[in-house]
C-alpha cells in the first residue's frame, strides 16, 4: 500500500519490551484514595494490563493555581506503575481547563451559533481559536514534558483528549477572526470566495473580509458554501491545537512518540481525520459499540476505516467500553462474548493496542454509570472475568504485533466532505444518511462473504478491482478524473443515488445528475424523486426502494439496464444500470435507496463476472467476517462470527493450537466468537477465542 504519511513511530518498548500487544485503559487514580492504588496494581497484573493513559482530566489538580504546580501525586503514580511493569501513555491534561482559568479569562469559553456561552461544569469548555487558552495550555504541556520526559514509565504522549468532541464548533469573535484568516489563505481574493460561495444569491456579495462571519443563527438557511468552509475551518482549528502541543513535545522529548485519540465512529462526523493522520506518530481511535444487531458490523466498518486512515500500519484502540456506556437513551450491557469479540475484531483490523475507558468504574461524576474494566461490582464479576480472559487472549496472539492489514481487492470509498454536505439542510429529503448508506453496502459485502477495505476517497485506488462509492455526493474535478481512469483501466465502480451532485464548493454540477459522474455511468437524471415516509417503490427484481428514487431520463448506447421500476410514475424506467468500457471496466449506477438487501442483489449480480466479489469459503455464506493481517513471514486470518449461532469451519487441515478442535482441522466457532489463525512457511499455528459458552443448536457444517 502506498503511504502518504510520514514515517511511523510506535509506542516505546518500555517495561513490556518489544513484540507484545498493548492492553489497558484510561487510569484515573486521582478519583480514589491512595489505599485503592495498591489494589489497582494487583488487579492490573492479574488482568495482564501493560499500559495505561494517565492524567487526561487532571489540569485542575496539576496546576491548582496559576503557575503553581503540584506534581507529587502524579510522581507517585508514575513510579508505582513502573514498579509494577505497567507503562504510561501520559496525557497533556489540556482537555478541560481548571476553574481558575475560566474565572480569570471567561473569554476562552466557546459560544454556540446563537451566541450562548458554554459555561464550565462539564468538559472541553474552551475555544479552539482562543490565544489565551493556547498560551496557558502550552505552558502546561511544557511543564509536563520537562518533568516526565525522561521517566522510565513514559512510552507515549497523549495529546489532549477527543479533540473537538464537544467544542468543535465555536462561533465567537475569536473564531470569526480566525475564520477570515483561514478563508483568505484558502481563496486569496474576495472575488474567488464570492464565486465559490455563490454570494450573488440572496444579496450576500462581500466587499471586505471583515464582513464575513461564521454561519451563526440566521432567519433561514445559511449559505451552503459558508457552512462547508466553516466545517473545514473548524476541523482545522482543533487540529492546530494538536499541532501546537505536538510541537512542544517534539522540542522537549523528541524520542517519545505522541498521538491523540480520534473518534472515527458513526456518531462523530465533524472532523476530517484523514487530514489529521500526518500530525501524529501513530493513529489512535475511540469507538463505542452501537446497540442491536448492526453493532458488530458497525464496529468492523469504523475499525476498517481507522486501519485505512493509518494506511495499513498498526494503530492504537485508545477507548472502547467493557460493557455499557452511559450517554445513550438506553444503555444495555454487552452480551456474553462481546467484550472479547469486539477487541479481537479491532486487532484484526490493525490495532496493536486494546484499551478501555476506563480502568475502575467511577463512583461519582457524569460517567459513573459508564462501565469500566473493574466495575462497581468489583473483581468477582462477569466483566472483570472477561477482562482477565481478554488479557490472556491478547498475550497468546502476540505474534500479530507489528503486522499490517492485508489490502483487499474491493474497497468501499468513504468521504468526510460528502458526509458533511449530504446531510445539510434545504436538500430533497432528510430521510437519507451518508453513514447509513455506506454501512449498508459494507454489510452487503460481508453478507456476500467478501472482504473489503473502507478506504478514504482521497487515497489511491491502485490494487483494487472493485470500488463501491455509495452516495459520493461531493466530487471534485480531480476525483472525477481518478474514478474515470480507474474504470477505463478495467476497474469496476458501483455508485448510487445523490452521488457526483456537487463540486468541492457545494455547487451543483450542471447538465443533469449524477453531475460529475454522469458521463462515467452513462445516465442522465433530470429529477430526484424522494419518497414520503409511507411510500415505497418496487423494482422488477423484487427489490424495494425507500426514501429515494430518481427519474433516469436518458442512457448512453453502451449502458445496460439491469433493473427497472415497477408501477407508479416511474413504471418501466431504469433503476439500476451498468456501463461497460472497452478495457472491460464497468460503472454501475443505483438510482434508489435499496437498503442492505438490495445492495446485496446488485453486488451478487456483478460477482458473476468479477472474481474479486467471489465469496471466501471461510466466510461461511456471510456468517463469518474474514479479516487478514500479514507480516514478512506470517499471515494472520481473523474469523469473526457475525451470528448468534455456532459455525463449523474447515480451515484446510492447518494445525490449530490452543483451541478445542478435532484432528481434521475443523474448528467450531461459537456465537460472537473470533478465531485467529497464523500461517507461516513452517506450518500453521492458530489461536481461537471461543467467546461465548451459551447452549446452542447443533452447529451447521460449512
Amino acid at each position: 500500500m502506498t503511504t502518504n504519511l510520514p514515517p511511523s513511530r510506535w509506542v516505546a518498548d518500555g517495561a513490556l519490551g518489544a513484540g507484545r500487544l498493548r492492553f489497558g485503559a484510561d487510569y484515573n487514580p486521582e478519583q480514589w484514595p491512595r489505599e485503592v492504588w495498591a489494589e489497582d496494581m494487583r488487579l492490573m497484573r492479574e488482568a495482564g494490563v501493560n499500559i495505561v493513559s494517565l492524567g487526561i482530566f487532571s489540569w485542575a489538580l496539576l496546576e491548582p493555581r496559576p503557575g503553581e504546580w503540584d506534581f507529587g501525586w502524579l510522581d507517585e503514580v508514575m513510579d508505582l506503575l513502573h514498579e509494577n511493569g505497567i507503562d504510561v501513555d501520559l496525557a497533556t491534561a489540556t482537555a478541560s481547563p481548571p476553574p481558575w482559568l475560566t474565572r480569570r479569562h471567561p473569554e476562552v469559553l466557546p459560544q454556540t451559533a446563537d451566541g450562548t456561552v458554554l459555561w464550565p461544569g462539564a468538559r472541553q469548555h474552551w475555544r479552539p481559536t482562543s490565544p489565551v487558552f493556547r498560551r496557558y495550555s502550552l505552558r502546561l504541556v511544557r511543564a509536563l514534558a520537562e518533568r516526565y520526559g525522561s521517566h522510565p514509565a513514559l512510552v507515549a504522549w497523549h495529546v489532549s483528549n477527543e479533540l473537538g468532541c464537544h467544542n468543535i464548533y465555536d462561533y465567537s469573535d475569536d473564531a470569526a477572526a480566525a475564520f477570515r484568516v483561514w478563508l483568505e489563505e484558502r481563496y486569496g481574493t474576495l472575488d474567488a470566495l464570492n464565486d465559490a460561495w455563490g454570494t450573488a444569491f440572496w444579496s450576500q456579495h462581500y466587499e471586505e473580509w471583515d464582513e464575513i462571519l461564521p454561519p451563526r443563527v440566521a432567519p433561514t438557511q445559511r449559505n451552503p458554501g459558508q457552512q462547508l468552509d466553516f466545517e473545514r475551518f473548524s476541523s482545522d482549528a482543533v487540529r492546530e491545537q494538536l499541532r501546537a502541543e505536538g510541537a512542544v513535545l517534539r522540542e522537549i522529548t523528541p524520542d517519545i512518540p505522541y498521538t491523540t485519540n480520534f473518534m472515527v465512529a458513526q456518531n462523530v462526523r465533524d472532523i476530517d481525520y484523514v487530514s489529521w493522520a500526518p500530525d501524529v506518530d501513530f493513529v489512535s481511535n475511540d469507538h463505542y459499540l452501537r446497540p442491536g444487531e448492526l453493532g458488530r458490523d458497525d464496529l468492523s466498518f469504523w475499525a476498517n476505516l481507522t486501519g485505512n486512515i493509518a494506511e495499513g500500519r498498526p494503530w492504537f484502540l485508545m477507548e472502547h467500553a467493557a460493557s455499557a456506556v452511559n450517554w445513550r437513551e438506553v444503555n444495555p450491557p454487552k452480551r456474553a462474548g462481546e467484550l472479547v469479540r469486539d477487541a479481537l475484531t479491532h486487532v484484526g483490523h490493525g490495532a496493536d493496542a486494546v484499551c478501555y475507558f476506563q480502568w475502575r468504574q467511577s463512583r461519582a461524576g457524569g460517567e459513573r454509570y459508564h462501565s469500566g474494566m473493574l466495575p462497581h461490582a468489583g473483581s468477582d464479576s462477569r466483566v472483570f472475568r472477561d477482562v482477565v480472559r481478554l488479557g490472556s487472549e491478547l498475550s497468546a496472539i502476540s505474534a500479530v504485533t507489528g503486522s499490517r492489514r492485508e489490502p483487499a481487492r474491493v474497497a468501499v470509498l468513504f468521504d468526510y466532505t460528502s458526509w458533511w454536505v449530504s446531510g445539510r439542510d434545504s436538500h430533497p429529503t432528510e430521510s437519507v444518511s451518508y453513514d447509513a448508506e455506506t454501512l449498508a453496502w459494507y454489510r452487503a459485502l460481508l453478507d456476500l462473504g467478501v472482504r473489503a477495505d473502507v478506504r478514504p476517497a482521497s487515497a489511491g485506488f491502485e490494487g483494487y478491482d472493485v470500488l463501491v462509492a455509495p452516495m459520493l455526493h461531493v466530487v471534485s474535478p480531480g476525483l472525477r478524473e481518478r474514478l474515470e481512469a480507474f474504470v477505463e483501466a478495467g476497474g469496476h465502480l458501483v455508485t448510487t443515488y445523490f452521488s457526483g451532485t456537487v463540486d468541492e464548493n457545494d455547487r451543483v454540477w450542471l447538465g443533469g445528475y449524477p453531475g460529475a459522474l454522469r458521463d462515467l455511468v452513462g445516465v442522465t437524471v433530470e429529477e430526484f424523486v424522494p419518497l414520503l415516509a409511507d411510500e415505497r417503490a418496487s423494482l422488477a427484481s423484487g427489490a424495494i426502494a425507500e426514501h429515494w428514487t430518481e427519474r433516469i431520463a436518458r442512457t448512453s448506447p453502451d449502458v445496460e439496464v439491469l433493473d427497472t421500476y415497477l408501477g407508479g410514475d416511474l413504471d418501466g424506467a431504469p433503476a439500476v444500470t451498468r456501463r461497460r468500457t472497452r478495457a472491460g471496466g464497468t460503472a454501475t449506477y443505483v438510482s434508489a435507496d435499496l437498503g442492505r438487501g438490495g445492495a446485496h442483489g446488485v453486488l451478487r449480480a456483478l460477482a458473476v463476472e468479477v472474481d474479486a466479489l467471489a465469496s471466501d469459503p471461510l466466510a461461511a455464506d456471510g456468517r463469518v467476517e474474514v479479516i487478514v493481517r500479514t507480516a514478512d513471514d506470517a499471515r494472520f486470518v481473523f474469523l469473526a462470527n457475525r451470528t448468534d449461532e455456532s459455525v463449523l469451519l474447515d480451515v484446510d487441515g492447518r494445525a490449530i493450537g490452543g483451541v478445542r478442535a478435532d484432528d481434521t482441522g475443523t474448528v467450531s466457532l461459537p456465537p460472537r466468537a473470533v478465531a485467529v489463525l497464523m500461517t507461516t512457511g513452517a506450518g500453521a499455528l492458530a489461536h481461537r477465542n471461543d467467546a461465548a459458552h451459551e447452549p446452542d443448536r447443533e452447529p451447521e457444517r460449512v
